[in-house]
């Protein structure tokens, strides 16, 4: 309304045609001579003052006020009954629907809404031959809330869980509906073996169950049973602590086996529980073949508050054990543990190396290395045999860590190397976690392996 208000002001009479002036009469020389002197102004306009214009051009332009062609008449003051003739069309013809129109009115994001629901859709392109729209990527699902750690057991059930799964399924398919006979007996114990149980676990156990239920009917879980309790007899004499003796001042653990075993991961888990015992704890880096290796064992020591010793890429690794064992007893370590290069078992030339590491040691301290810990790789299945009775005769392995018990098929080779050489397994390691080292217990081995709950 106060625009067409204004518009009205300033647009008035301006509609109608312009009259014609009459032409002037022509004027004399004397009185053209007489306004020119009367025109003629009493001092130049450049010797004037400038005045300042109080108003600015940019709001002259925009002041939106009278157009300077307008003449006097232009601005006749307009009648009211004008004004209320045109506000009445602005608004409407009732007055009362102009008055409540404030109350109507959308507000401002109600009106935003309406204009782009107005607005017309996006064209979507008609792609050639050959190309086809992507399908919209649905909104990825949030990540599920962190589930309650598991315990070691079910950690330990899980890593066996194919080969127990495996195993007690062949065990309830060959004993449904059918009587224990020698058949059946020589079927079970092909089963055993195969499972890297062994033959001597594999025998224990058929001949306790023919012993016991010979000519009965037998089914599956009466198998596992018995199965279990004989793997815990083969185990349980094997299953001890790992005895240190702090009277040697370091007590010096030499850490052995082939590439790939989990050696440096090992004893990085192994100085953690040292050292968070209280322990002063030394790590040698003797794999001097893989910078790698060294590199790794600098971080486990970081990681463990543990002193690292290591040396150049390609040294002598019995120079290097020399130097740790007189460092360590300088700086008065509990314990020092060297890791070693991964050898093959069927490389004399590098079988010889660790030999002399162990014989330097040997003339440092007599009793040196104290301890010489093999990893075994659980995945390796029967040539972990072979390893453990190389190692054994070249340096002298009195004691064994099973590595990556987590998902292999082949978890029953640890009962055939108890069962055959009868070393000591003081832990086993089911994943890369620093609290996947746990000490070896036979029975749950044992209920892991043959699927029994606990």
């Amino acid at each position: 309304m106060a625009l067409g208000f204004i518009k009205k002001v300033f647009t008035f009479g301006k509609e109608k045609p312009a009259e014609t002036p009459a032409a002037p009469a022509e004027l004399t020389a004397e009185e053209k001579a007489a306004i020119l002197a009367e025109s003629e102004p009493k001092g130049r306009l450049e010797d004037l003052p400038l005045a300042e214009d109080p108003v600015l051009a940019e709001e002259m332009e925009t002041a939106g006020g009278p157009s300077d062609d307008l003449s006097p008449e232009d601005l006749t003051m307009v009648p009211l009954e004008l004004l209320e003739a045109e506000a009445e069309e602005d608004l409407g013809a009732d007055p009362q629907e102009a008055a409540a129109l404030p109350e109507t009115m959308e507000t401002e994001d109600e009106h935003v809404a309406a204009i782009i629901s107005a607005a017309p859709a996006p064209v979507v392109p008609v792609l050639p031959r050959g190309f086809a729209a992507a399908e919209a990527r649905a909104p990825e699902p949030e990540a599920p809330a962190p589930t309650e750690k598991l315990s070691w057991f079910q950690r330990l059930t899980a890593g066996l869980f194919r080969t127990s799964s495996q195993l007690t399924g062949q065990i309830t398919a060959l004993f449904t509906k059918r009587k224990l006979d020698d058949e059946t007996l020589e079927e079970l114990e092909d089963l055993l073996i195969q499972a890297d149980l062994g033959v001597e676990t594999a025998l224990r156990v058929t001949d306790t169950l023919a012993s016991e239920r010979y000519g009965k009917d037998v089914t599956g879980e009466d198998v596992t049973k018995i199965m279990a309790t004989e793997i815990v007899k083969v185990l349980k004499p094997v299953a001890k602590p790992l005895a240190l003796d702090l009277n040697h001042k370091p007590h010096i653990i030499l850490v052995v086996g082939v590439n790939g075993t989990g050696k440096t991961t090992t004893i990085g888990k192994l100085a953690a529980k040292l050292s968070g015992s209280g322990l002063k704890v030394m790590l040698a880096a003797g794999d001097t073949f893989r910078a790698a290796a060294i590199e790794q064992l600098k971080i486990w020591a970081d990681r463990t508050g543990s002193t690292f010793i290591g040396t150049k890429l390609g040294a002598d690794a019995a120079g290097l054990a020399y130097e740790a064992f007189e460092r360590a007893k300088a700086e008065k370590s509990d314990v020092l543990i060297i890791d070693t290069a991964g050898r093959l078992q069927n490389k004399a030339e590098l079988m010889a190396e660790l030999e002399k590491i162990v014989r330097v040691l040997g003339k440092l301290d007599p009793d040196a290395p104290h301890t010489v810990l093999q990893t075994l790789d659980a995945t390796t299945g029967q040539n972990a045999l072979q390893q453990v009775e190389i190692f054994r005769n070249i340096a002298g392995v009195n004691g064994l860590i099973m590595t990556k018990l987590d998902g292999t098929a082949r978890g029953g080779i640890l009962v055939a190397i108890a069962a055959k050489h009868k070393l000591p397994v003081y832990f086993i390691g089911v994943g890369e976690g620093i609290d996947d080292l746990e000490p070896f217990e036979a029975e749950d081995f044992a209920s892991a392996i043959a699927g029994i709950a606990r």
